[in-house]
């Protein structure tokens, strides 16, 4: 099972790394606290002071189109946020 899957990259996210060395993933649904902190300690080479996960809902979307109404909607998936040691940070930036 691979419980990192991708990490998160928005305005929000990105002012969390750098104000508070907080960076946050899309994990696997059934992975648990423990699991996500060896798997970041692992890949990252960081020491992980906190994790804090929450199960983000699917939600429904409905658009008015021309040739009627599409419906479908999102997915839901787990997200973590993990706080690092102070000095220490992730580049994410480095496989691109």
């Amino acid at each position: 099972m691979n419980i990192l899957i991708k990490p998160i990259i928005t305005e929000k996210a990105t002012a969390d790394s750098e104000l508070h060395n907080r960076f946050s993933f899309v994990v696997h649904k059934k992975a648990n606290k423990v699991e996500i902190r060896k798997a970041v300690e692992e890949a990252y080479q960081v020491h992980v002071e906190a994790v804090r996960t929450m199960i983000m809902p699917s939600k429904r979307k409905v658009r008015f189109t021309k040739g009627g109404v599409i419906e479908g909607g999102t997915g839901s998936y787990k997200k973590a946020v993990i706080d690092i040691r102070k000095g220490e940070t992730i580049d994410l930036y480095s496989n691109i």
